[in-house]
């Protein structure tokens, strides 16, 4: 049995969380091993160098540097963190709320050690592919303060924010919390990643305040061609962002990555489409945008459901976050510098929720236990607690962020001062440029 952390509500109760391998005997499967290896290096690769790059190439020469310092920032001490605290608060010990600290600094993980949310892989490398969601999610928060917030403040914003957010609802959903006993399904971070990144960043977006000069001034990309070789690696990475959310090799990996894929393609073909008709011509920042939309829209939902049914959840991924990221946002006037909220936020609260009208009994059943169905299949009730889940992780988010970022504005100030901000991030911050 493949045992996938989409599941957990399942046997949340009966887990065995974490026990060495008897002697002479190993758990652990080369193959498994060797794919969930590979799907480590692949997410983390989403964040160094592709949601730098990404997010990089769409701001203004002046704060490139900058924006790119926030990902290799997060990428650092999320990761110690992570060591430190953080996955053992999010997947060890069976509390509603939180874990426990009986893996502080990964103490007692040896060799053989597995764990049980994923029993054919070395633990040690189950908590390395865990680092790696936190690490993308902090680091997504990043793009709706772009061009304004201070590196100091990001960084002390991602260790709160990790230990009052991020790990606690990584719990909930995936570490046998109480949104797993509640049924909740949420196969690679609709809620743990898009709906925290996207809701913090609106947050923080509302709390910093607009950039100097929005609405007023250019503020056009610096270097599209940048953003579009993030996007291919992001791209490439969801494939182990999804697919390695199996937990191993096999048929259920598989389908996560072909209905990745479709919804990528379905997304950036409305997104565009969408924007042929309201501006005359399609545009590479909206293509990539709606490959991004049909990227995190899925992601909740990728190992339930058919490939079709990820080609549809991306074509709506594209018409819904177009809106948002251009319609919505202009009339609220919120200042969101590179629709972290209306991609992921938006993005990860319809996914979630389609998760519960696709869900596929068949794609998850496995070893005689049967799976899960949504709407479609006739199950309302799946519905409704997806809906459940999304109204819990977004009220905490916004409460938890707001905490956050409080606390970080008390001790070192959110903004950078206007003179910086006008002189460019990179100077100001970093004492860096790129070249003329």
């Amino acid at each position: 049995m493949k045992f996938s952390r989409a599941s957990l509500g399942l046997a949340a109760s009966s887990c065995l969380f974490a026990a060495p391998a008897l002697a002479g005997q190993s758990p652990i499967d080369p193959a498994d091993t060797a794919f969930m290896t590979f799907a480590t290096a692949l997410v983390l690769l989403m964040t160094m160098p592709g949601l730098a790059l990404f997010y990089a190439g769409m701001v203004r020469k002046k704060n490139i540097l900058a924006t790119m310092a926030q990902s290799l920032g997060a990428t650092a001490i999320v990761s110690l963190l992570w060591l430190a605290l953080g996955y053992s608060f999010a997947f060890r010990g069976a509390g509603p709320l939180i874990g426990d600290a009986s893996a502080a600094l990964l103490r007692g993980i040896g060799l053989d050690t597995v764990s049980g949310w994923a029993k054919t892989i070395p633990e040690m490398l189950f908590c390395a592919y865990q680092m790696t969601f936190a690490v993308i999610t902090c680091a997504l928060v990043g793009g709706a303060t772009a061009d304004r917030m201070k590196f100091s403040a990001f960084l002390l914003f991602c260790v709160l924010w990790l230990f009052i957010v991020y790990v606690p609802s990584a719990h909930w959903v995936w570490g046998g919390g109480f949104l797993a006993q509640w049924g909740l399904i949420d196969f690679a971070g609709g809620t743990v990643v898009h709906i925290n990144a996207g809701v913090a960043g609106l947050v923080a977006a509302l709390m910093i305040g607009t950039r100097t000069g929005y609405r007023r001034e250019n503020f056009s990309p610096f270097d599209l061609s940048m953003a579009f070789a993030g996007l291919g690696l992001l791209w490439v990475g969801w494939f182990g962002f999804n697919g390695g959310s199996a937990l191993g090799v096999g048929s259920r990996a598989v389908y996560a990555i072909v209905a990745t894929h479709f919804a990528a393609c379905a997304g950036a073909l409305v997104w565009s489409g969408l924007e042929w008709v309201h501006n005359g011509r399609p545009s590479v920042l909206g293509l990539i945008s709606g490959a991004v939309a049909g990227l995190g829209t899925i992601t909740p939902a990728s190992g339930y459901v058919l490939p079709w049914h990820g080609m549809v959840i991306g074509a709506l991924a594209g018409g819904v976050c177009f809106w948002t990221s251009t319609v919505m946002k202009a009339r609220l006037g919120y200042d969101d510098t590179l629709d972290v909220f209306g991609v992921h936020g938006v993005g990860g609260v319809l996914g979630t929720l389609l998760a519960g009208v696709f869900a596929t009994a068949s794609i998850s059943a496995s070893d005689g236990q049967a799976g899960i169905s949504g709407l479609i299949e006739g199950n309302a009730h799946q519905l409704a607690v997806q809906a459940a889940g999304v109204a819990v992780v977004t009220l905490w988010c916004v409460v938890g962020s707001a905490i956050s970022l409080k606390i970080v504005d008390l001790l070192v100030g959110l903004r950078v001062a206007p003179d910086d901000e006008r002189l460019g991030l990179d100077l100001a911050l970093h004492g860096e440029a790129l070249h003329p």
